[in-house]
């Protein structure tokens, strides 16, 4: 089964390996898949929430974009208070939203912040480590051949 995940990723394209063996991600394709998750889990949600809270006694959601409105301030956590929840069935969407909604918007954050920053890109500073080990280990393998060389021409030896 790991074998076959590993065969799937590596043709996704998600991501390639260089040289060195550093996974680079593709982030657009993350990015997009998740933008559609968010947009069809705020549309899919706000559906059913729009259906368990219109008609409601005391509901302040009265159309699906209301209801839509309120599962986008679900998943951000903003939450304005403007349009909320009355019944048990609104109420879980709620909380369906508010868990999957902050680790999707969350994670497209981070995608931004690695493209636009670079901060958290650890993949340069591999490759420039692995750059530098492997120059050092041709200085030390020249520096024992030399070493061998001058142990055979010495009398002591």
């Amino acid at each position: 089964m790991a074998t076959l995940l590993k065969n799937v990723m590596e043709r996704s394209k998600l991501y390639s390996v260089d040289e060195y063996g550093v996974k680079n991600y593709n982030l657009k394709p993350l990015l997009l898949a998740s933008i559609v998750t968010m947009v069809t889990l705020c549309c899919g949600l706000g559906y059913f929430t729009y259906l368990f809270e219109v008609g409601a006694e005391g509901a302040n959601v009265e159309s699906y974009s209301d209801a839509v409105w309120l599962m986008l301030m679900s998943s951000s956590t903003i939450g304005f208070g403007d349009f909320y929840p009355v019944t048990v069935g609104g109420r879980v969407m709620a909380i369906i939203m508010f868990s999957l909604g902050v680790g999707i918007l969350g994670g497209i954050g981070a995608m931004f912040a690695t493209r636009m920053f670079g901060f958290s890109d650890t993949n340069v500073k591999n490759r420039e480590l692995r750059q530098q080990n492997a120059a050092i280990l041709d200085k030390v393998t020249a520096l024992e051949a030399k070493l061998d060389k001058l142990l055979e021409q010495s009398p002591n030896a």
